[in-house]
């Protein structure tokens, strides 16, 4: 428990970040309006070079800033215009993909007005999107699409009833006779329940993948994972976290209440379990003690699983027919031995080809040029999702 805890207080310290390059050249004028903008903003822009600028109207304000990531590092500094707005373009390239970002004026925190807002670090943050040069696998294309649909259900062990977002793959409500496999999606630390179907277009990529006849059909979970009661900006606080709620929310509750109202193969060979982050860390505590539940497990950016893990859990070489671990190549480009924030506590790389000596269905992605961030965790999915459910 006590690595993990580590391993987690790694990531917190490094979720959200934007990794901005080096500048070489004056930014090129082709800026538009970011896919993720309010409906009819033309701000926050970005340019075919990754770079973003960002206009804010506060014509009163002593000081604005834009603070990429957990913490306000990779921030930029808005310099105020003649008719009172406030402008900055960011000193270079951001990574492809999405971030968070919220607004610093005169030491308040704000969004921006101009941009969609998604549940990240604890709060409600602005969203960018860097427009990725394989953006097509999480497009909305004409293809046949499924539905995500908000479900309700009943929690004895905490007294409430708690939310989850379900995708159903395209042609569920139609074929009735049909039942499907499950996988159990979390988010990271920070993060809620709409973080996979907002941020990480998972049902885009499924149907997409579908469609290309590269996954089979399956049903996604995504429930809130009980992360959220740790403070921001206190790693310390991890040291009280228990996994054993949220184990039973999700396999004593959740899970019946989903078998129960969709068309499921109940049986673990058709059930998997994997999560982004935080989410990964709970997959590790939680999958390996149920092996009659999970037969699939899925760390993407969330740990690595060693041979002394398989060794050390009963039955996990005969049940256990898939573990995919994914990192972006820029958390395993942090120089070691110092293990700086968001590098894994030992080399997943290794740990992985040790797995699949040992007989072990072991796969291990790396998302070029990508740290802890969404199209890490988006590319991951479009790599283990074909991987899940093969007969």
């Amino acid at each position: 428990m006590r690595s993990v805890i580590a391993g987690i207080s790694a990531a917190l310290l490094s979720i959200g970040a934007a990794s901005a390059q080096t500048a070489t050249s004056p930014p090129v004028e082709d800026f538009k309006p970011s896919s993720v903008n309010q409906p009819g903003q033309q701000y926050p822009q970005v340019n075919s070079q990754g770079y973003a600028r960002f206009r804010i109207v506060a014509p009163d304000a002593k000081a604005v800033k834009v603070s990429l990531g957990l913490g306000g590092r990779g921030g930029t500094v808005l310099a105020k215009a003649p008719d009172g707005s406030w402008v900055g373009t960011s000193e270079g390239p951001l990574d492809e993909g999405f971030h968070y970002y919220h607004l610093t004026v005169d030491g308040g925190t704000f969004n921006d007005p101009g941009a969609l807002n998604y549940y990240g670090s604890t709060r409600w943050e602005s969203g960018i999107e860097i427009p990725a040069h394989d953006a097509d696998f999480y497009a909305m294309k004409n293809v046949p699409h499924g539905n995500v649909q908000q479900i309700l259900f009943p929690s004895p062990s905490t007294g409430t009833q708690r939310r989850a977002f379900v995708y159903t793959p395209p042609g569920y409500d139609a074929a009735k006779a049909a039942r499907y496999p499950v996988l159990y999606l979390q988010h990271g630390w920070g993060e809620d329940e709409t973080a996979w179907s907002n941020q990480g277009h998972a049902n885009l990529i499924l149907d997409n993948l579908i469609a290309a006849r590269q996954a089979k059909p399956f049903i996604i979970v995504m429930t809130y994972g009980m992360t959220n009661d740790i403070k921001p900006g206190a790693p310390g606080g991890l040291a009280s976290f228990d996994i054993r709620p949220f184990q039973t929310v999700l396999v004593n509750e959740l899970i019946p209440y989903v078998d129960t109202h969709f068309h499921t193969v109940t049986d673990p060979a058709h059930r998997a379990m994997a999560g982004l982050s935080m989410g990964g860390f709970e997959t590790k505590l939680i999958a390996p003690k149920n092996l009659d539940t999970f037969g699939y497990i899925g760390l993407l950016s969330g740990g690595t699983v060693s041979l002394e893990d398989v060794t050390g859990t009963p039955g996990f070489k005969d049940k256990v027919k898939l573990v995919f671990v994914s990192f972006g190549s820029r958390e395993l480009d942090r120089a070691r031995p110092n293990l700086p924030p968001g590098a894994p506590p030992s080399d997943p790389r290794a740990n992985a080809a040790a797995l699949k000596a040992a007989g072990i269905n072991s796969v291990f992605y790396v998302s070029q040029n990508t740290a802890h961030e969404f199209l890490t965790w988006r590319r991951s999915l479009r790599e283990m999702a074909p991987l899940l459910f093969r007969d």
